[in-house]
């Protein structure tokens, strides 16, 4: 049998959140009780020197420097690539605990050999819960931009139904931001794919570690996730544009990776089809409002530049070629409409 310095591996990625990180631990500290742990932090910026402070503060910190900015998924595998636990628990940086859910966790996963990963419920600092998908079909429903109505709902929600489990804290996928699991959950699968820079790597991954056993919430497993800006924060939501660009772009690789060929042109389609669609739509009411067809057409312009961007990676998410699918700074749309 195999032995282990450790309990359990806590990874956290840090791209130029020295606070954020230094609270995160202080409560990590503060309340978990009954497990030997250590802390891993990966620092995706190490140039920025911002690090220094998290050291200074948990000298016992075992630090990673990343080359450059690998996102999340890369970042995440370094840290597991050297912990020493049985089990890992990946954390983000903006969070907090608020117990022992730690230790919770670690008892949970000794006693339920059936799990091969689990979460905890995610909620807001006023202590009012944070929604999330729980399955993948409630995920890849927001995808289409279709007018809401009663007919539309049950359409889309006969094409993708909800799973049925028999447990009921089973789930298809885990929220990133804190994925307990099983040191073979990494090992066997590889981690997150090299592909993902940023969002829907932990889809994806779910996906693979579905196939090892069952991935589950807690209701008594719960933290608190902050909110922390970041350049690819969403910004200008609307019914048409309701993720950011580099969003987009993963969750199409995901749906291309996870679903296929036919599904992802399927969705290309119909994002290009839409745009006659939302333009004509406008016009009429902006006729109906100011006798104008052309004026507050901006969120239309928004959307259409989206879609340039997802073209440009088609060819690569349609042959799945190998590489880090991080968009280009004049790609990020939603940052350049918001300075503008």
């Amino acid at each position: 049998m195999q032995a282990f310095f450790m309990d359990v591996s806590i990874i956290i990625i840090n791209y130029r959140t020295p606070q954020l990180i230094i609270n995160c631990l202080h409560s990590i500290y503060q309340f978990t009780s009954g497990v030997k742990f250590e802390v891993i932090v990966v620092d995706n910026d190490p140039e920025n020197g911002d690090g220094a402070l998290v050291r200074k503060a948990y000298p016992e910190v075992r630090w990673i420097d990343m080359e450059f900015n690998a996102g999340f998924g890369i970042a995440n595998n370094r840290g597991m690539a050297i912990a020493r636990g049985r089990y890992f628990l990946l954390l983000n940086a903006d969070t907090l605990v608020t117990d022992n859910v730690i230790g919770r966790c670690f008892d949970r996963m000794n006693t339920r050999n059936d799990i091969i990963a689990c979460g905890a419920l995610q909620y807001y600092p006023d202590g009012t819960p944070m929604p999330f998908y729980k399955s993948f079909n409630e995920f890849r429903k927001t995808f289409f931009i279709l007018p809401p109505s009663r007919l539309v709902d049950k359409v889309v929600g006969q094409l993708y139904p909800e799973p049925a489990y028999a447990d009921p804290d089973q789930h298809d996928w885990l929220v990133g931001a804190f994925i307990f699991l099983r040191r073979e959950g990494f090992e066997q699968t590889g981690g997150f794919s090299d592909d993902f820079f940023m969002y829907g790597e932990d889809v994806e991954w779910s996906g693979r570690l579905g196939k090892l056993g069952k991935l589950c919430y807690f209701k008594d497993c719960t933290f608190v996730h902050l909110e922390n800006n970041n350049p690819f924060r969403r910004t200008h939501i609307s019914w048409i544009n309701r993720f950011s660009t580099q969003m987009q772009v993963s969750n199409f690789l995901w749906v291309r990776k996870q679903y296929g060929v036919f599904q992802y042109l399927m969705l290309i389609l119909h994002y290009i089809m839409m745009v006659p669609v939302i333009y004509l739509w406008k016009m009429l009411l902006n006729l109906r409002k100011s006798g104008n067809p052309f004026s507050e057409l901006r969120t239309q312009y928004i959307y259409v530049r989206k879609i340039r961007v997802l073209l440009k990676y088609f060819w690569k998410t349609l042959f799945l070629k190998k590489g880090l699918y991080r968009i280009k700074p004049n790609e990020n749309i939603d940052l350049l409409t918001a300075s503008a």
